[in-house]
């Protein structure tokens, strides 16, 4: 199960690249990994539904008693079908349907369709979460498309708010089941679920999730807003993968909490609401996809209430009706797209007579319809059948949960679906009196290949109806794990003879054509009444509401003084932790003065360094002093025998001292005048000198607290299985690989989020790769120009730099040191396992080389100027080591374990290597790629280039034309 999720993200990664090659045949590359998993889970069907659940399991956080475990039973298989059926008939009709964005859209596409896949097969609920928030992430990517028009992007930020804060809810439900039932594992909590003390609120926390994810009333406003998607998105998210999953959450969980207290009533309610709500909605839209999208609301409920109410045939009919809704829904959807793409609309006003004329179409489209009205032989019917005879023989037997009304409500909905299926297929193919044959554009090959998919979806849900010993096999053995609560088994079949249930889809069937018909007079009621709330309206108005409390909140909090915000923020940590030290029992041990001679100058250093800092008013001089500060903290870990700490403090310190200094650039010399009265700035030393009491004695009373052994004994002691004699080094990549990996992330985005607040527009520079000279005249340095010395030949690129801006001396030694001062940063880099080093201490060198070349040459730079991106560069560097982490999974081993490889080369005799050294070599590359993208950021240090008019164009060999005379620089100096 993993190799397969796996193998949907590593062909979603190629397929950009093939597109502008392959074009519309990434699609079909795509659509073979989801018909490679509907193969793997036939084959696998048999043993499944016999009762064998096949288990994948590996170790997460070890530590921490995090483990992904995936596992494939009844239930998730049924999903699994649903996921990979449907997806692979929408990938194969988006190679015909979509007309740019090949590669992305299919990428995306397929993303989904493996998250969906960990989804319906993950045993962890945590692991569960993440899968649920990544079908989030990927359904607002896909419904905002490229973001070039703003009802895509308010679309999309309307599905990631409310599916997002739905999910936030969920997720502290599932930490609220988890810890009370002490398990994780979903198979577990099921089996023995915990009851009593906040196991209910925890309940209801998981169906708020549940009702957002599935777009139920009232926080359904999504899901017509995302129709603006194109048709395969809503095809595949939106009727058979993403909505579901809501549904699927509830199946899974009902054989556990289904008699909990708030559970049977809560599902009962929103999804009775939501089947009758929708269906009526539905009614009254001209889109064609907007009706679809509220008949989707609609049966999404009754999917809830089925699998909710927690009883063998209800569940049983709702897995008939799961099955049937993801054939019938998908196909509707992508029937929709062919009209579209027949006609240029989807507006029911507009349409007419489309159905003589594409007349395989309509057949198509009147299968479909017809199954989502519960008609036999279809698979809807199958499932219309099943849940009118559960709730009517529950209603007969009289529970005492109020089955009268329950089944009152399904007829109602059932009528309602009727009507708003019988005006989908006038709609769109019927002849409209008086007006006038829609417009027709030329098909060509296209709606051939796009009704292939269609054929293969309606072929399937008649499939599933008159093949019913077939669909019951597949939805039995999840049905039978529910009691039956005194009622007779159900099973699925095309004729129970003359039964109330037949009698009572035979009336909704009735109502719901008669209700078509009376359309008119249902208009004119619905116009005279009072207008129902409107869940969009409510969405703007609350977003409305937010928007101005937040201004009104930040108004009076955000004053725009740096001192204030600092001030409330000292006087916080002073509050707060500052009393718990105050209530502290224990007493405070007494620290030594100094433990080595050598730290009273530091100290001193660092203690007048900081002090003149406070005092100090110009900007230089102040950075020049929080360096010094720096490096005597550097100093101290020195001394305390710490080398490669030592090591990158001093490589940050100076890397900041030079961006800092880099930035002051454009500020002013000095800081601004002291306006603060004498108390102020009284209480502010207060405050600060509080707060550095405050830190030192925290140190002390956590140094004070430990009562276990230090782990650092362990370290040592281990070192030497990591293959390396530096223990910094080997926490950092081995026994802490996975705090590094995060680290580097959290550090890539910041960079890149820093840079791009600060970057200058990409306008100021030259293609990639480019470097545009300047006439001689502009460039020559002063000296150099009078002796003739042949500077160009030291550092070309510093050519562009202003004459004022150069320094010979400084251009010949960073020609002579930027080479060595690489090979010291990739010497660091690999002798780190070894004594003191490493990805971190190397890239940070490498830093310092490019900084220097920076000074020279700024961004025009060979090393700045290049095709590669240090974007692409970090990138890389951390898909370095997120792959070297993940590599030993491939080998039965756990992630980012280390192995120690030996052999014996011809040149180099006995080589010993570790393969830690591949994810150090990540975490370089990732450093390098930051340092490169702040000196990028921080701004140009040269003329920009379409400020030089003059630029040569002479071939090799020839003589360089002279400058004119209003080029730069062509003046007399």
């Amino acid at each position: 199960m993993l190799v397969l999720i796996a193998a949907h993200a590593a062909v979603a990664a190629v397929l950009p690249a093939l597109a502008p090659r392959a074009g519309r045949a990434v699609w079909w590359i795509a659509a073979l990994v989801p018909l490679a998993v509907l193969a793997w889970a036939a084959a696998l069907a048999p043993a499944v539904l016999d009762g064998d659940t096949p288990v994948e399991r590996f170790a997460w956080a070890p530590s921490l008693g995090l483990e992904v475990v995936l596992r494939l039973d009844a239930l998730s298989l049924l999903m699994v079908c649903v996921v990979s059926g449907v997806g692979a008939a929408v990938l194969v009709y988006g190679a015909r349907y979509t007309s740019e964005g090949h590669g992305r859209e299919s990428a995306l596409l397929l993303v989904f369709a493996g998250v969906m896949l960990g989804l319906v097969t993950a045993d962890n609920l945590l692991v569960l979460y993440v899968f649920w928030e990544l079908t989030t992430v990927v359904s607002f990517l896909l419904i905002a498309g490229r973001g070039k028009s703003r009802e895509h992007r308010e679309a999309a930020q309307q599905a990631l708010v409310v599916t997002t804060g739905g999910g936030l809810a969920m997720l502290l439900g599932f930490v609220m089941l988890g810890e009370a039932a002490g398990t994780y594992r979903v198979s577990e909590l099921v089996a023995d679920p915990p009851s009593g003390g906040y196991a209910p609120a925890a309940l209801v926390l998981v169906l708020v999730g549940v009702f957002t994810k599935s777009a139920q009333v009232p926080l359904h406003g999504w899901l017509p807003a995302a129709m603006i998607a194109p048709t395969t998105v809503s095809a595949y998210l939106h009727a058979a993968a993403m909505v579901k999953a809501g549904v699927y959450l509830t199946a899974r969980l009902a054989p556990g909490f289904a008699d909990a207290a708030p559970w049977r009533p809560l599902v009962l309610t929103v999804g009775l609401v939501s089947l009758v709500v929708g269906a009526w909605r539905a009614l009254w839209e001209s889109d064609l996809k907007r009706v679809l999208a509220y008949g989707t609301i609609s049966e999404l409920g009754l999917l809830i209430a089925l699998f909710g109410y927690g009883t063998r045939n209800a569940a049983l009919a709702g897995e008939a009706m799961l099955l049937a809704h993801a054939t019938f829904k998908a196909s509707l959807f992508l029937i929709t797209g062919l009209v579209e793409h027949h006609t240029g609309t989807r507006d029911i006003g507009r349409l007419s007579g489309l159905g003589r004329r594409r007349k395989v179409l309509l057949v198509l489209a009147v299968l479909a319809a017809a199954s989502m009205a519960g008609l036999p032989p279809l698979a809807g019917y199958l499932g219309h059948e099943a849940y009118l005879d559960a709730f009517w023989a529950a209603a007969r037997h009289g529970t005492g949960t109020g089955e009268e009304w329950i089944l009152t409500a399904l007829v109602a909905g059932s009528a309602l679906t009727v009507t708003y299926s019988a005006r989908f297929v006038w709609g769109a193919f019927g002849d409209r009196p008086g007006a006038e044959p829609t417009a027709q554009k030329d098909p060509g090959d296209q709606a051939l290949g796009m009704a292939g998919p269609v054929t293969v979806l309606v072929a399937a849900t008649l499939a599933l109806g008159v093949g019913y010993p077939g669909t019951e096999a597949l939805t039995e053995p999840y049905a039978d794990l529910l009691p039956p609560r005194g009622e007779e088994p159900y099973h699925l079949a095309l004729w129970h003879g003359l039964t109330p249930a037949l009698a009572l889809s035979a009336a909704a069937l009735a109502v719901g054509l008669l209700l078509h018909r009376l359309r008119p007079v249902l208009a004119a009621v619905r116009d005279r009444s009072p207008r129902a709330p409107d869940a969009q309206e409510g969405y703007r108005r609350l977003n409305r509401g937010l928007d101005r409390a937040a201004l009104g909140f930040t108004r009076h909090t955000q004053v725009g003084s740096l001192p204030v915000y600092l001030t409330v923020l000292l006087a916080t940590v002073l509050v707060v932790p500052g009393t718990a030290l105050l209530l502290r029992d224990a007493p405070l041990p007494a620290p030594p003065l100094w433990a080595s001679a050598l730290q009273v100058p530091l100290g001193v250093v660092v203690l007048t360094a900081a002090a003149v800092l406070a005092r100090v008013r110009r900007r230089l001089s102040a950075a020049l002093l929080a360096g010094a500060v720096g490096y005597g903290v550097a100093g101290f870990f020195l001394v305390q025998g710490a080398p490669d700490l030592a090591l990158a403090q001093i490589l940050v310190e100076t890397l900041t001292l030079v961006i800092i200094v880099l930035v002051l650039r454009g500020l002013p010399a000095h800081f601004g005048p002291q306006r603060a009265r004498p108390r102020t700035r009284r209480l502010r030393l207060a405050l600060s000198a509080a707060g550095g009491v405050l830190v030192g004695l925290l140190a002390m009373a956590a140094s004070a607290a430990r009562r276990d052994p230090a782990v650092s004994a362990y370290y040592t002691d281990h070192v030497e299985e990591a293959g390396s004699h530096n223990v910094v080094n080997a926490i950092i990549v081995d026994f802490r690989a996975m705090d590094t990996l995060g680290e580097i992330a959290v550090l890539l985005v910041t960079a890149v989020g820093v840079g791009a607040l600060i970057l200058l527009p990409a306008g100021r520079r030259g293609a990639a790769g480019t470097i545009r000279s300047r006439p001689p005249s502009a460039d020559r340095h002063p000296v150099t120009a009078r002796w003739g010395v042949p500077q160009d030949r030291w550092l070309p690129e510093a050519s562009a730099m202003p004459a004022h801006d150069r320094s010979i001396l400084l251009e010949v030694v960073t020609r002579l040191l930027f080479p060595s001062i690489l090979v010291l940063s990739v010497y660091l880099l690999y002798s780190g396992h070894l004594r003191p080093g490493g990805g971190f201490a190397g890239g940070l060198v490498a830093g310092q080389a490019f900084t220097l070349r920076y000074l020279v040459g700024g961004r025009i730079d060979i090393a700045f100027a290049g095709r590669v991106d240090p974007r692409v560069v970090a990138g890389a560097g951390l898909a370095l080591a997120a792959t070297a982490g993940l590599a030993p999974v491939a080998f039965g081993g756990e992630p980012l374990a280390t192995a120690l490889p030996s052999g014996t080369l011809p040149v180099f005799g006995h080589v010993e290597l570790t393969t830690s050294v591949f994810f150090d070599t990540g975490v370089y590359l990732l450093v390098v790629g930051v340092c490169l993208k702040l000196l990028a950021a921080v701004g140009p240090a040269q003329v920009p280039v379409e400020e030089a008019p003059w630029q040569p164009d002479n071939e090799p060999g020839q003589p360089e034309r002279p400058a004119p005379s209003d080029a730069p620089g062509s003046r007399d100096r």
